[in-house]
């Protein structure tokens, strides 16, 4: 029995695809040739979000591929010291862990240049896939980095198709990485190939414009992005919070106003958040009230954890989250 009075069994999130080493600057506002030195930095976006969803209390899992390496190994152990569950990592005997170098820019935003030529992530076959894992999700969530190449891209659509027909919500961040797709166009049209499949897709300001080529952050906009099949479309607008829509009711829920050193992580944050919040209640999602509570909490998270830098390290709990909410 959930504290709200909800009945809940099932709450597990499992979350899909690749986790690698970011090597961050250790000064701020200094292009990659002009940094003295980098921290090691574990990141990749279902990863932060698995971790997310643990260090908030809840029950989380992941689901990829790691080299068979120092960094593979290290990556695997992070997870489970976080207490997110490994059954679904494998290990690459041929292929070495991804990894990114990040400039963290004055403002705190990032550029990145990957190194996967290819990584191990980029070769989890549909085969190797525990399906057992994916069939006890109750969200199934995942980014569309995993559709970039073969076999990864298989293996992917295999996972979504078993969450599904076990009955898991579909969870989808796209994370747009340009770098790594060999075109714009080809980045938006394989982003898009998948998406009215999702139960719940949430975007960030920078990815609506460029998935709807359009230069407003306004409801038609968003709308666009809207398909039959989903239950709920959220922006995320940085430090203005988040708009959310649903068949019912849209709106916007303000953030939070911090001291912001690196927004890495930050999308996954709040997208844990969410996701924990749903498990727990999934009424939240027809109901706007609850919706609005659990948005703040969410944009809260998102807002703690660009505080410091890395985004694991900033990865907030719960007691955290309440005190910036009564704080504010």
């Amino acid at each position: 029995m959930a504290s709200n009075g909800v009945v809940s069994g099932n709450t597990l999130i499992v979350s899909f695809g690749e986790m690698l080493i970011d090597f961050v600057p250790t000064v701020s506002g200094v292009s990659l040739a002009e940094a003295p030195g980098f921290l090691k930095a574990p990141g990749g976006a279902p990863a932060n979000v698995a971790i997310a969803v643990s260090r908030l209390g809840g029950q989380a899992s992941f689901v990829g591929k790691l080299g068979d390496d120092e960094f593979g190994r290290m990556l695997a152990d992070i997870l489970k010291q976080n207490g997110v569950s490994g059954d679904g990592i494998l290990f690459d005997e041929g292929a070495r862990t991804a990894l990114a170098f990040v400039t963290l820019r004055a403002d705190g935003e990032r550029e990145f240049m990957f190194y996967r030529n290819p990584s191990a992530d980029m070769l989890l076959r549909p085969e190797e896939l525990n399906l057992d894992v994916i069939r006890s999700a109750k969200v199934f969530h995942y980014g569309s980095i995993s559709l970039i190449v073969e076999p990864c891209r298989s293996a992917h659509l295999k996972a979504m198709e078993v969450a599904k027909e076990s009955g898991a919500l579909l969870s989808y961040d796209p994370n747009l990485r340009l770098p790594l797709w060999p075109s714009a166009d080809e980045a938006r049209q394989q982003i898009m190939s998948i998406w009215d499949k999702a139960d719940i897709i949430k975007v960030s300001d920078v990815e609506l414009e460029f998935l709807t080529g359009s230069d407003k952050i306004d409801d038609e906009t968003a709308l666009k992005l809207w398909h039959p099949n989903l239950t709920l479309l959220l922006v995320t607008l940085g430090e203005k919070g988040s708009k959310y829509y649903t068949k019912s009711f849209h709106g916007t829920v303000d953030g939070f106003h911090v001291n912001t050193v690196d927004t890495t992580g930050a999308g996954d944050s709040f997208v844990g958040a969410l996701l924990c919040k749903v498990v727990e209640d999934p009424t939240i999602l027809e109901n706007e009230s609850k919706l609005r509570e659990v948005l703040k909490f969410a944009n809260a998270c998102g807002a703690i954890t660009t505080t410091k830098k890395g985004a694991i390290p900033a990865l907030p709990a719960e007691g955290e989250v309440l005190a910036l909410i009564n704080g504010a």
